[in-house]
């Protein structure tokens, strides 16, 4: 085992002062999600037929197979975390590699209902659209809450990539384990947005609330 930083006591140490680093983070990254959380409340609490109208016209299926797809990946970074703690480089390589590429499982299904959005003219701009000027600024709140969401969807991918090559090529030390930690905290936090905007996003007019 190779020693922890200067700064640290010990390994536990190192990796108690990284995750209070990482909750330190993701509280801060909150604040970008925030304001539009607070923007969508306030428009379903000023037009709430406006936003149900338009929130029928998003892909169910779409995004309840993104969910499974997100939640699994969640799942093999839990167990890739406990493959590196256990000394299995091999097994975390792998669940790394199984993590990216349901990240990007997940972007791919997220574009093709892009894609389908924007040719049935469910788009910001489009006054015309149902659900008026509710449906309006749901639409607007859905493409900007769903592309902040891709964009820290985009990062973890880079990261868990990062951290799969490094550990492939033995370049992971027993030191690093809090990184890999805080990577995986990272991705549980984007994890999470999601299951908070699917039913926002998702379930309005298809719900009893």
């Amino acid at each position: 085992m190779s020693a922890p930083p200067f700064q640290f006591d010990s390994g536990s140490q190192q990796r108690l002062a990284a995750r209070l680093g990482i909750w330190i983070f993701l509280a801060t990254e909150l604040m970008f999600f925030g304001p539009l959380f607070m923007g969508y409340y306030f428009v379903r609490f000023t037009d709430l037929a406006g936003l149900t109208l338009a929130a029928r016209h998003t892909d169910l299926l779409l995004g309840t197979v993104n969910t499974v797809v997100l939640m699994t990946s969640s799942l093999c970074m839990a167990l890739a975390v406990a493959a590196a703690e256990a000394g299995n480089r091999r097994g975390a390589v792998r669940l790394l590699c199984a993590v990216a590429a349901l990240g990007l499982i997940f972007l791919l299904i997220k574009g093709v209902e892009y894609a389908k959005d924007i040719a049935a003219g469910f788009v910001p701009d489009n006054a015309a659209g149902p659900g008026g000027h509710g449906g309006q600024m749901f639409r607007l709140l859905y493409y900007a809450m769903t592309g902040l969401h891709a964009v820290h969807l985009c990062i973890g991918i880079a990261l868990v990539l990062g951290f799969a090559m490094a550990i492939r090529a033995g370049r992971h030390a027993s030191a690093n384990l809090a990184r890999l930690e805080t990577v995986g905290l990272y991705w549980h936090f984007v994890d999470v947005i999601w299951l908070f905007l699917f039913p926002i996003l998702y379930l309005p007019g298809r719900s009893a609330t």
